[in-house]
């Protein structure tokens, strides 16, 4: 762990806990079945392609450590998570912008449906000089990681899901991913994650029916969490249907300030055991 850039080790402490919490690793820590690494990251190894160019400016390439070298690796985070855990899924990295939180979380839906994997998606936005830089401004630590699998494979061994993705979309504009996503199609909004910000002026009446509007970023005083926002939300609204809230949980990242907009909807989990029919993913 010593040897490892801040971004990894943020990201494995956060898939143990996911991992567990999902019931998916046994007495050793490893989780050996087709499970796919999917991190959202904007900035995860900055410091350390930073760390090794400047490296290279004061004392050539034979001043790099061989220990230090693979982390300028921009698939480091998912391969060490892989590598941990045994997840002998696709490994995938995502690196979309305001977005990528969310798209993160489509992604490896996608790998499920296709019949690839069942997919532990994990977050991470370290904090840092170099960060601070890169942004404008202070930066987040945030790691956060939520498992996604097939509704018969969570029914089949006992598992308690908290949510269902029950759509996503990436767009131009907001309401074009609102349909998209099929917000408007599936009962009310009780929660909607959003940057206040790029939410400001919407004229999506079925968002300013939402009981809980909520921007993780500024009301919570977490700061800007760029690639970690979309998962985090994921999480935040996971525990809030949990909890028996009523309407369903929207998360929405991007807007007009960024080249596009994505919205994900999450709906209760099914009160009765799904059939193996069904193929909603359950976090």
């Amino acid at each position: 762990m010593r040897h490892k850039d801040r971004a990894s080790r943020l990201a494995l402490r956060a898939a143990e806990f996911a991992l567990h919490d999902a019931g998916l690793t046994d007495a050793d820590d490893t989780f050996t079945s087709s499970t796919a690494a999917v991190v959202s990251t904007n900035l995860g190894n900055a410091d350390s392609v930073c760390e090794a160019t400047d490296t290279i400016a004061t004392a050539g390439v034979m001043g790099l450590s061989p220990l230090t070298l693979p982390q300028t690796s921009s698939d480091v985070i998912a391969g060490w998570v892989a590598i941990r855990y045994r997840l002998r899924g696709p490994n995938l990295t995502v690196c979309n912008g305001a977005t990528s939180g969310l798209d993160a979380v489509a992604w490896a839906r996608n790998l499920i449906i296709a019949g690839r994997a069942e997919a532990a998606v994990v977050v991470v936005e370290p904090a840092g000089d170099v960060v601070t830089k890169v942004l404008g401004q202070q930066s987040t630590d945030a790691a956060v990681a939520v498992v996604l699998e097939p509704s018969d494979a969570a029914a089949s061994r006992g598992a308690r899901p908290r949510a269902t993705i029950t759509g996503y979309a990436r767009a131009r504009n907001l309401t074009a991913a609102l349909v998209g996503a099929g917000a408007t199609e599936e009962g009310p909004i009780g929660l909607w994650l959003a940057d206040e910000a790029e939410a400001a002026g919407t004229g999506a009446s079925h968002l300013r029916a939402a009981q809980r509007r909520i921007d993780l970023q500024t009301q919570l005083q977490l700061g800007p969490l760029s690639g970690a926002l979309g998962v985090l939300q994921c999480a935040a609204a996971a525990a809030y249907l949990e909890g028996g809230a009523t309407g369903n949980a929207l998360a929405t990242a991007g807007g007009p300030r960024h080249d596009a907009t994505a919205a994900l909807l999450l709906t209760p989990p099914p009160a009765l055991r799904p059939s193996t029919q069904e193929r909603g993913q359950h976090p």
